[in-house]
This record gives C-alpha cells, sequence and structure tokens, in this order.
C-alpha cells in the first residue's frame, strides 16, 4: 500500500514545474506572431509593386486637384532608394484590357532589354503622365499632370503584364 501511495506522488504534475516552462511558452507565443506579421508584410509588398496597383486607375478617380500628387502619394509610388520617382503613367482602362496587351502581335526588344520582349497595346489607351516638377524624396515629391493618349509597351510572364516599360503617343 505503502509503495502505490509514494507512485501516485511521482506521477503528478506540480505547479512550480510548470513556472519554468512559462517563459518558453511566452517566447514560442512571441515568435509565432512576429513570423504571422512578417508574412503578411512580404504578401504586401508584393500586391502593392503589381502593375494594377501602381499603374491602373479605372474608372479614373474623381480627382480634379492635384491628381498627380494625391495618387502617387495614396498608392506610395517612389524609388526604392526613397527618391522621386521622374515620371509616372496611370492608365485609365480596365484590367481586362491592359491583360490582353500580351498577346498582341507587336512584339519588339524592350530598351535596355535586349533579351526580353515587350508587347505594344493595339490600341491607344487614355492615361495621366505624371511628371516630377520639384521634391527629391518621398513623400515631398510634386507632379505636374498630362493627360494623354498612348500604346504603351510592357513585359508580359504567363499570368500577364509584370512591368510598364513605357508608352508611346
Amino acid at each position: 500500500m505503502l509503495l502505490v501511495k509514494a507512485t501516485a506522488k511521482t506521477k503528478g504534475v506540480k505547479a512550480k514545474d510548470v513556472k519554468g516552462l512559462l517563459p518558453l511558452m511566452i517566447l514560442m507565443v512571441i515568435i509565432f506572431l512576429m513570423i504571422l506579421f512578417w508574412e503578411n508584410e512580404l504578401y504586401e509588398e508584393v500586391a502593392s509593386s503589381t502593375i494594377e496597383h501602381l499603374h491602373v486607375d479605372y474608372p479614373q478617380s474623381n480627382i480634379s486637384v492635384r491628381y498627380c500628387n494625391h495618387m502617387i502619394l495614396q498608392r506610395m509610388i517612389k524609388e526604392p532608394d526613397n527618391t522621386c520617382k521622374k515620371e509616372h503613367v496611370f492608365i485609365h482602362e480596365r484590367p481586362r484590357k491592359i491583360n490582353s496587351v500580351c498577346t498582341s502581335p507587336k512584339k519588339k526588344a524592350c530598351r535596355n532589354h535586349s533579351s526580353v520582349l515587350c508587347f505594344q497595346s493595339e490600341t491607344r489607351f487614355k492615361m495621366t503622365v505624371c511628371k516630377l516638377i520639384g521634391g527629391l524624396r518621398y513623400p515631398t515629391c510634386r507632379y505636374h499632370i498630362s493627360p494623354t493618349e498612348g500604346f504603351i509597351l510592357v513585359t508580359c510572364s504567363d499570368i500577364g503584364p509584370v512591368t510598364i516599360q513605357r508608352y508611346v503617343e
């Protein structure tokens, strides 16, 4: 009988043993939360660098004054080193129509990328060209607005346009 009693005492978990695990459990929760937030930030970076986010404004936003300044701030458009972009284009056309440029028969070598093909749109798109007139570092950039129509040249992947190389009026 005495032997059974001693065995029962050794099988139980003591409160002081759990206290030693508490810092480890807190550390594991912190690491889990850090990984979760880090993964979301990576997704946001990828999503915010798509052609649709950077260049498509369809239907065109109803901003009558300082359109370029507003759009570039709203979409956080800047160079990787946080300097102002010299020029940026917003296309006022359905994303589906922009995606169809990748099936255009008008192909040519892209500027500065002799091995990469650019596809030119077969129709003109309404767009707004924003040209830098003041400021050096984001967010102090100031732009001049130029509404225009023109053809776009894009690089493509299997899923659609990747970058807008330039536009031709």
